[in-house]
């Protein structure tokens, strides 16, 4: 039987050849893991997504959630997934095993959730920010409210939310209007509307945590005057009980093309003014604190991108080696039998670059995870420090890239079943439908490109850039020492010393004053630093497949070869076309920028 969710071939080469994420159990923090405990915990992911996440993503998506008497309804079959993912521990799995957690490496913990993502997005949406919640609880909260609130979200008994964006501000979280008032015992009262809260209200948990961005009475102007609170649906009695219900109100629900199983909401705060909410943090310093679960949600969103393409690359590949249709161009027999259409060599090219898109995003992802381990686990404070430079460098890439090229293998997976792509008979379509949304969950293409040239690229002197730089000489480095990779090391060492060039005078630009000008092409930017960022870690995996084929086993051999065949579509064919981006950056083309809104 062909896997629809992911490749187990694939994950265990990332896992165990390429991220050496045995290695980690030498740290005390995972000493009582090992290759066995690790695979135990992904076959059990698997074995629940498809178990009770796959089987209904089809029909959540035809059977959106309903609002009904005030609140929304979900089909039935979310709740035993949900429930059946909460038993099986993976709420918790990064967490100490004292609190029931697993106490699985992230890079582990990632790639059991990659199995959920693939499965169904919708309803892995409610874990999943349920997780960033408490973590951001975890991090800023008191121990009042970490006893009242974030203990029952580690229990499974609530779920969270992130409730920032607003009717008439969207993305501009600087000109917010939720206020929030003093009550004069420890409290606020919240006033304010928020939309597009993804899993605001459903019927999934006891309590659902809101956590709210508002302004205080003195916040200061724009983003240095926001605040964050913890607003629950029930507000919690002092001995943990479950007491009356907030002054939130489900206002209605969105229907959106993808992630319909999803709850997209508007929530109306205070109508009654009356909503209790509680400081989480310091005063006029929410949005520093909510950095910390949007950047979570980053690369969780760059994962879901990923696992969508995943199982669209996937389900077209199957489809690809059983369709028969045509015969091959030296074949002019129309007696013959028609050939699977993977034989046709435009077939092969559009599996070639899903595969190329797919399993570089993957591997980048879990890269992402493997960093986030070493910022808390690494031996040395240095070692520490690096590993988070880096991470906040690639954290817009981790989250754009699989968002813009994992979609587009989705659009080649719809065109290689043809006319039956784009029917609901199949499920690629859904897959194309549920990974658009991703290009704007978490922040659109153009602000992560703003985040990476705007600020990440200079952050701490440069100290992100400069390492990125470093690890990918040594890649090529060492890469040299193949003959047979030269023709991916060099268009890689090519990109990577013009981007050099090119960043150096864009942020030269910025020091000098030229701004507007410098950033104007970012989304450009963006695109060819998050090329040259995959192309590393397909050379990466080009080298670990030349290991393998010399001494792996003769049964793995035609998967190290797809690996290098993979690794050389992305490099020989994707990576020189970024030369295009980078001589209109060098040229500071000021054709958007220049364009005036009476010309259209």
């Amino acid at each position: 039987m062909s896997e629809t969710l992911l490749s187990s071939r694939n994950l265990a080469f990332e896992l165990y050849e390429v991220l050496d994420a045995e290695a980690l159990t030498q740290r005390p923090r995972f000493a009582e893991h090992s290759r066995e405990t690790f695979d135990a915990a992904l076959a059990t992911a698997r074995t629940i997504a498809e178990k009770y996440f796959a089987g209904h993503n089809r029909k959540a998506d035809e059977n959106e959630p309903r609002y009904v008497d005030g609140r929304a309804e979900l089909i039935a079959e979310v709740k035993p997934a949900v429930d059946a993912f909460l038993q099986a521990g993976f709420l918790n799995a990064n967490r100490d095993f004292e609190v029931g957690g697993m106490q699985l490496p992230s890079l582990l913990s990632q790639a059991c959730f990659a199995h959920f993502q693939a499965a169904n997005a919708g309803t892995t949406a409610y874990p999943f920010l349920t997780m960033g919640a408490a973590n951001l609880i975890e991090s800023f909260g008191s121990d009042e409210q970490k006893r009242l609130f974030l203990q029952p979200m580690i229990e499974g008994r609530y779920f969270g939310t992130m409730a920032l964006t607003e009717p008439h501000a969207g993305s501009s979280l600087a000109d917010i209007r939720t206020r929030a008032e003093p009550a004069g015992d420890g409290s606020y009262r919240i006033k304010g509307n928020k939309i597009f809260i993804s899993g605001g209200d459903h019927q999934l948990s006891e309590n659902i945590v809101h956590l709210v961005l508002a302004k205080l009475p003195d916040a200061p102007a724009g983003v240095k005057g926001i605040s964050l609170f913890i607003v629950p649906k029930y507000l919690a009695n002092a001995d943990g009980s479950l007491g009356p219900r907030n002054d939130v109100l489900l206002a209605g629900l969105f229907h959106k093309m993808g992630w319909r199983g999803t709850t997209s909401t508007a929530l109306n705060f205070g109508d009654q003014s009356n909503c209790v909410g509680y400081l989480l943090g310091q005063p006029h310093h929410g949005l520093a604190c909510m950095f910390q679960m949007m950047n979570e949600a980053r690369i969780g969103v760059g994962m879901g991108a990923v696992m969508l393409g995943y199982a669209g690359y996937l389900y077209s590949l199957d489809y690809a080696r059983q369709r028969p249709q045509g015969r091959l161009p030296d074949n002019k027999d129309p007696l013959s039998a028609a050939v699977p259409i993977i034989a046709h060599s435009d077939v092969k090219r559009m599996l070639l670059t899903q595969k190329a898109y797919v399993e570089g995003a993957f591997d980048l992802g879990l890269y992402a995870a493997r960093l986030f381990d070493d910022t808390h686990t690494a031996p040395s404070a240095s070692e520490r420090q690096q590993a988070q430079a880096l991470l906040d460098l690639l954290t817009p890439i981790v989250k754009s890239w699989p968002s813009e090229f994992c979609l587009k293998a989705n659009e080649l997976a719809i065109q290689i079943l043809g006319g039956h792509g784009y029917t609901r008979e199949y499920p690629v379509e859904q897959y194309y439908r549920d990974n658009r949304l991703n290009p704007i969950h978490e922040g659109t293409h153009g602000i992560q490109s703003l985040d990476l040239l705007g600020r990440k690229l200079a952050h701490n002197g440069g100290a992100g850039l400069k390492q990125l730089i470093r690890l990918m000489a040594a890649t090529a480095e060492r890469a040299s020492h193949h003959p047979a990779l030269d023709e991916l090391r060099q268009p890689l060492e090519q990109l990577v010393n013009r981007l050099q060039a090119v960043t150096l005078a864009l942020l030269g630009d910025m020091a000098a004053g030229k701004v507007s000008l410098a950033l104007a092409n970012s989304a450009l930017y963006l695109k060819v630093f998050g090329h040259c960022v995959i192309g590393w870690r397909w050379l990466e995996q080009a080298l670990h497949a030349e290991r393998g084929l010399v001494n792996g086993a003769a049964a793995d051999h035609d998967f190290y070869r797809g690996k290098l065949q993979a690794a050389r579509y992305f490099l020989t064919w994707e990576v020189p076309g970024c030369h295009t981006e980078l001589a209109l950056l060098e040229a500071r083309d000021d054709t958007c920028l220049s364009m005036h809104e009476g010309w259209f």
